[in-house]
């Protein structure tokens, strides 16, 4: 359908952009997005996301916002304190962009219930805080063919991959991490870390979706960045496909 007036102004940076053009934010506005987790790398990405006019937001995370979060997530304020997480983001995309439509899901995501909340879209965001979590999301992501956006960041460090396994040259997530159990270690609490290094990252996760959904520019899956803000070095490496991948690889 032809944007309405205010949507021709709302998103007027992007139709000048001969890389997304009307066609480009006619697919933003009619994708669904899945964000995993509305933490650091959530938050920004989530602000981006509404903010681009993604049609429609589903977001999943069981947290409640505590005030220690509101030095790096900044979708929130003092006073969403206590509140859902989910809960909070959806008020906020609400206030963002109307065109906006952003479901909360206020449960933890796991192999059991994966797949079903992962129905009906068109790229995953996980920017969850740990390891199965992640993997439960990457093997149904994989299983559903549906592009996986992937950030994580640690103190003054980020990553961030773009996942499509399925395709006969691209890596999915295990052919990065393997099948390892999650590892007991250290959390955001105990090592700290500096709050616009997740603006950062969610930042860019957002952008990949977008260049996921809409298609511009080279293709990032199966390449790898790392960010590391103490060097101020960003390092791009290619993430070879495991012919040996028990998600992806060819049956035995």
């Amino acid at each position: 359908m032809p944007l309405r007036d205010a949507q021709l102004e709302r998103y007027a940076r992007h139709l000048v952009l001969k890389e997304i053009g009307g066609g480009g934010q006619a697919r933003l506005m009619a994708a669904h997005v899945v964000v995993i987790g509305a933490g650091g790398i959530g938050a920004p990405a989530i602000q981006y996301l509404a903010a681009a006019g993604v049609g429609r937001l589903t977001i999943i995370d069981d947290d409640r916002v505590e005030l220690s979060n509101l030095q790096r997530q900044t979708l929130f304020g003092t006073s969403d304190v206590g509140a859902l997480k989910v809960e909070a983001a959806a008020a906020a995309v609400a206030r963002l962009n109307p065109d906006v439509s952003a479901r909360p899901v206020s449960a933890r995501i796991d192999e059991r219930n994966a797949r079903a909340l992962l129905e009906g879209a068109d790229t995953v965001l996980d920017g969850c805080d740990n390891f199965a979590t992640r993997l439960a999301v990457a093997d149904a992501a994989m299983a559903m063919a549906i592009p996986l956006v992937s950030a994580a960041v640690g103190q003054f460090e980020g990553q961030l991959g773009v996942f499509r396994g399925w395709e006969s040259d691209k890596p999915c997530y295990r052919c990065f991490v393997g099948s390892a159990p999650d590892l007991p270690g250290a959390s955001c609490a105990d090592d700290g870390v500096l709050g616009a290094m997740t603006g950062l990252m969610g930042s860019l996760a957002a952008l990949e979706v977008m260049r996921a959904i809409i298609g511009f520019g080279a293709d990032s899956a199966g390449k790898l960045l790392l960010v590391d803000a103490l060097d101020l070095r960003i390092r791009t490496l290619s993430l070879p496909k495991d012919p040996g991948c028990p998600a992806c690889g060819p049956p035995v």
